[in-house]
């Protein structure tokens, strides 16, 4: 019976993302992130519940990326789309529909498409992990609920921040695609960055995590959402710190 609990917990991130896609779609963006944080909460502990019961599998593994394709490959590519769509004041695609449930009318802009290129950068840093046998104790390039995070959080710090200067550059068109750019090349960059898996709990092995963490808990309570990305930024930075420093011992 065991073996199927992190596969259960897995569906629960795919079930969780599907409901943040249809949010996401209908520009419910604090509803969309509400259901990726639950999403990638049962990401992080299908993994950490399989190790606990020693029941890894293959199908395991695939299912995971499958569910995290969903959840932090579709939704953040969608909500890119939205933003975009917004910076450029684009009209909807579809503005009604007739008895025959067709389409009456179909217009689309082409710079918000941009935006999905983070959905395609997921699935190929999500298929490249799957057959990556170095991945076990580090992280080669940004995983993509880190991404997903960042992404999410633009729509989160216009909601709850209301700041009118980090408004006017989350809603930019030149901010955004840039952060496009630079969403897709983390994903897929060659830059180690430390998993948050602990082996023993002693802070001597764990100190760049420990210290990670608590910083992390001190930005969110001073800056709320808008900490999410200085806490992405500081995850990469400390990430080459300790690369850095192990390649000089």
């Amino acid at each position: 019976m065991k073996q199927y609990i992190p596969n259960a917990l897995t569906l629960l991130n795919l079930f969780c993302g599907s409901i943040a896609v249809i949010f996401a779609v209908n520009n419910h963006f604090v509803a969309a992130a509400l259901f990726v944080f639950f999403g990638i909460f049962f990401d992080f502990f299908d993994g950490f519940a399989a190790r606990k019961l020693n029941v890894q599998s293959a199908l395991g593994i695939q299912l995971d990326s499958l569910a995290d394709m969903v959840t932090s490959g579709v939704v953040p590519g969608i909500i890119m789309y939205k933003l975009l769509s917004l910076s450029v004041d684009a009209p909807p695609m579809v503005t009604d529909w007739d008895s025959n449930m067709k389409p009456v009318s179909f217009t689309i802009s082409l710079l918000p498409l941009i935006g999905l290129c983070i959905t395609l950068a997921s699935a190929y840093r999500l298929a490249k992990f799957n057959i990556d046998e170095d991945q076990q104790t580090y992280f080669k390039g940004l995983p993509t609920p880190a991404n997903t995070l960042l992404i999410v959080s633009l729509p989160l710090i216009i909601e709850f921040q209301n700041n009118d200067l980090i408004n006017a550059i989350i809603v930019n068109k030149w901010f955004l695609m840039a952060l496009t750019a630079l969403s897709c090349y983390l994903l897929n960059s060659t830059i180690k960055l430390f998993a948050l898996k602990f082996k023993d709990w002693s802070f001597k092995a764990n100190a760049t995590r420990y210290i990670f963490i608590i910083l992390c808990v001190i930005f969110l309570i001073v800056l709320q959402f808008a900490a999410i990305p200085l806490i992405i930024l500081l995850y990469i930075g400390m990430s080459v710190l300790e690369n850095v420093a192990s390649k000089s011992k």
